[in-house]
């Protein structure tokens, strides 16, 4: 009998779905990346697991977070018996229960980490945070920069809304306008003045509006720097996270 043949690549875990288009850039990126280093016919080896966003959302609408947390539990643990090496959760604002996710059997990173260690690289000190508003105000996204030595600072409570609103009602859906991206040109015009040296975005959907060609401080995308990171343990470049 013939042995199966076998990779010498890591399997990355990625729990997805909200929204299905941030889980779409994940799996292409980290695919597309992880060929771009070995060539060929060399594809990531990923195990995704796409919930039901018609379930999560109204939890997060809820502030039913306890529930939320574990529904995402679960499917974390399905993932790490999948077989995955590492997980990657595939949203900024599921992190609030990013310690239900982390307690699943497979080494967890977190998004806000390789976002930081790239911004630390730059010499940023302060840092202007977009996102939806559970991301913008709670505590667990700030104290994470904190823990890197970073601070933060948010839109006023309008545009807080006004961004959150953009997001859910708009990039979710895929739908991109041109009079958001203004919106949100303006929003990252008055961080800049509260003394933000470079813009977060701190939405997986964000990208899609708006990019460091849009505003005039340097602009760090959360997505893309889990995304690197997952290449980066996929080729066994980086060892395992603790």
């Amino acid at each position: 009998m013939t042995d199966a043949p076998q990779t010498d690549l890591r399997t990355i875990g990625v729990l997805g779905g909200m929204s299905p288009a941030s889980t779409t850039h994940y799996y292409e990126r980290i695919v597309a990346g992880v060929n771009e280093a070995r060539g060929g016919h060399t594809s990531a080896p990923l195990v995704v697991y796409s919930v039901d966003f018609g379930t999560v959302a109204p939890a997060i609408d809820d502030d039913r977070w306890d529930e939320a947390g574990e529904y995402l539990a679960e499917r974390a643990t399905a993932i790490a018996d999948a077989g995955a090496d590492a997980l990657f959760l595939a949203t900024n604002t599921m992190h609030r229960v990013a310690d239900r996710v982390a307690a699943a059997p497979v080494p967890f990173v977190h998004i806000v980490d390789p976002t930081a260690e790239a911004i630390r690289e730059r010499g940023v000190e302060t840092v202007g945070v977009l996102g939806t508003e559970t991301t913008m105000e709670a505590d667990f996204y700030r104290d994470r920069f904190a823990d890197h030595g970073l601070d933060t600072v948010v839109p006023g409570a309008d545009d807080r809304a006004a961004v959150d609103r953009v997001i859910f009602d708009e990039l979710v859906h895929g739908e991109v306008r041109d009079d958001s991206r203004e919106l949100y040109r303006e929003v990252v015009a008055d961080l800049r003045a509260e003394g933000a040296q470079a813009v977060v975005l701190s939405c997986t959907e964000i990208e899609m509006l708006i990019g460091p060609d849009d505003v005039s401080p340097p602009v760090f995308d959360t997505t893309a720097h889990h995304v690197e990171r997952a290449v980066e343990l996929c080729l066994g470049e980086r060892p395992l996270p603790e």
